[in-house]
């Protein structure tokens, strides 16, 4: 005997249910796989020890650096405030000769 719910299945099921869909230039296949790049088993530490070694570089790098502008601002152009802009320190004129100076806006 057939119930009610197997007729409506057996209705509603179409006559080319069975059959493989054909579409013209279409191939059904497996899908390309991803060839995966074979990595070093230490690359890692590789990469690590070379970041510490430029690291250890840049700050000796820029020690030096750091020491030659502290030995710079040591001159007393820098550190002598009679200077004030001067390479060299300006002459000492009297009162009654002084120019005005076009490098720090003064008279002297």
């Amino acid at each position: 005997m057939i119930s009610c719910a197997q007729a409506m299945a057996q209705s509603a099921h179409s006559p080319d249910e069975g059959k493989k869909p054909e579409f013209e230039g279409v191939t059904f296949g497996a899908e390309p796989t991803k060839v995966k790049k074979k990595k070093a088993k230490n690359g890692y530490d590789k990469e690590f020890d070379k970041k510490i070694e430029e690291y250890g570089q840049r700050m000796k790098a820029n020690a030096k650096e750091n020491m030659k502008a502290e030995r710079e601002m040591q001159k007393p152009q820098y550190s002598d405030p009679t200077y004030f802009g001067h390479k060299k320190k300006p002459k000492k004129r009297p009162p009654g000769k002084k120019k005005f100076c076009k490098v720090c806006g003064m008279k002297h």
